[in-house]
């Protein structure tokens, strides 16, 4: 990636992150675009030439971090067998970027309150529903690379990438309201083996 390439990727980060921390302490309804682009040192103009909205700045790092996965997955070794590799590639999506270690969450509980309430607001959904969407067919691409099957005329890569997001959804809803707190990291390895096993049902509980 050269300089203007890389200088347009950490903008478009910064606005995102600017989004999604404002909307978790003000609430999604009060943050305007003018407060994302001061708050990330740009323009509203500069907002408006990365994004159309403030919800899809806000879900931009999510697709950013699901995108990466895919990557990680084609870069994983090629006798890794495939539920193993998909592990390994989604533990990407929690490394933290650079604007979350200059600006580190200092009360948890706060966060947490705030990003459950930004993910529930209904204005956000469209966004976060397109975000899931593009970001499984680019997994599927990677699954199918993987496996030697046609994205074009095989389920099988959809359905891997479509269990994929449906892991990651489920481990994100579960770690926000989980008590005590449980890694995301931990939730999202236990759910792909899940999957990779087969999705098998649960041991019932000893006396039942």
């Amino acid at each position: 990636m050269g300089l203007r390439e890389r200088k347009k990727a950490e903008t478009r980060a910064a606005l995102s992150w600017a989004a999604i921390r404002l909307a978790v302490e003000r609430g999604f309804d009060n943050v305007r675009v003018e407060d994302i682009a001061a708050a990330a040192g740009v323009s509203p103009r500069t907002f408006n030439n990365y994004f159309g909205s403030k919800g899809e700045a806000i879900v931009s790092r999510h697709l950013d971090r699901l995108r990466r996965g895919a990557d990680e997955l084609r870069a994983r070794p090629a006798h890794e067998p495939l539920w193993t590799a998909i592990s390994q590639a989604a533990l990407t999506y929690f490394e933290p970027g650079p604007e979350l270690l200059a600006h580190p969450v200092a009360d948890r509980d706060s966060w947490v309150a705030g990003v459950r309430a930004m993910i529930a607001e209904p204005a956000l959904q469209g966004d976060l529903l397109r975000a899931s969407v593009q970001a499984q067919a680019e997994f599927a691409v990677a699954v199918a690379d993987r496996t030697g099957t046609d994205p074009h005329k095989d389920m099988y890569p959809h359905l891997v990438a479509a269990a994929v997001m449906a892991a990651t959804d489920v481990a994100q809803t579960h770690s926000l309201r989980a008590e005590p707190r449980v890694p995301m990291s931990q939730l999202l390895t236990e759910a792909l083996a899940q999957f990779a096993a087969g999705l098998p049902a649960p041991e019932p509980p000893p006396g039942s």
